[in-house]
């Protein structure tokens, strides 16, 4: 069986509201393995995000415990995870607007202190996996929704992550484009081995994932 690449345990948080402590999370589990893929759902305002900035190392829980398969370093915290274990997909894509496709790509890489060859060649490679090699030196403005997020899905695959969050990745795309985006990114991280984490809303988004829970009251239950 693979071995665990995310495990987190009795998550709790709670948020300040004039009523009073408004519990987002209480007593969530989760434990994922290389390569597999597990979807979490639920409605707007029940947690889904929290969880992912939680599980990736983004915020803090009030309670439990997280973490995250470092290669060479074993299970870690998330935050010494962030751009190495853990790699990220945000709805709305946060690229930087003055940098090319391939410059956003490769100075993920950068950051974490790959050289710039190395760097610049792996992002070409990620560019072509995801369908954009012949818009690599386009800048963002330049380019569709679509295509924006796959430059986004390079950029968070580019340091190998052992996991890949995924929050709402599609909410911004029309349904065409979405269904593009969602078997691009189920296929290559299943191409890579990668594990991979959906936040969405969308039930047939969800349910193809390998595994598939709903998130409501603070509870994460099995779909």
């Amino acid at each position: 069986m693979p071995e665990p690449v995310l495990r987190a345990a009795g998550l709790a948080r709670s948020y300040a509201s004039p009523a009073g402590p408004l519990s987002v999370l209480n007593e969530v589990s989760l434990e994922v393995r290389a390569g597999e893929s597990v979807s979490v759902r639920g409605s707007s305002g029940s947690g889904k995000t929290t969880l992912l900035q939680i599980l990736g190392g983004l915020d803090l829980p009030d309670a439990g415990k997280v973490e995250v398969l470092l290669p060479g370093r074993g299970l870690c915290p998330p935050r010494m995870a962030l751009g190495r274990g853990v790699g990220f997909v945000f709805q709305n894509y946060q690229l930087m607007p003055e940098l090319s496709a391939l410059e956003n790509v490769a100075l993920a890489g950068r950051i974490t202190g790959v050289p710039s060859d190395e760097a610049d060649r792996h992002a070409c490679e990620l560019l072509g996996q995801v369908g954009l090699a012949a818009r690599a030196d386009h800048l963002p403005s330049k380019l569709s929704g679509g295509e924006c997020q796959r430059v986004a899905l390079a950029r968070a695959l580019v340091n190998h992550p052992t996991v890949l969050l995924a929050d709402e990745p599609t909410g911004n795309l029309d349904e065409r484009t979405a269904e593009e985006v969602m078997s691009l990114m189920l296929g290559v991280v299943a191409t890579l081995g990668t594990a991979l984490v959906l936040v969405t809303h969308s039930r047939e988004f969800a349910e193809r994932a390998s595994r598939r829970y709903v998130l409501s009251g603070g509870a994460l239950s099995p779909a």
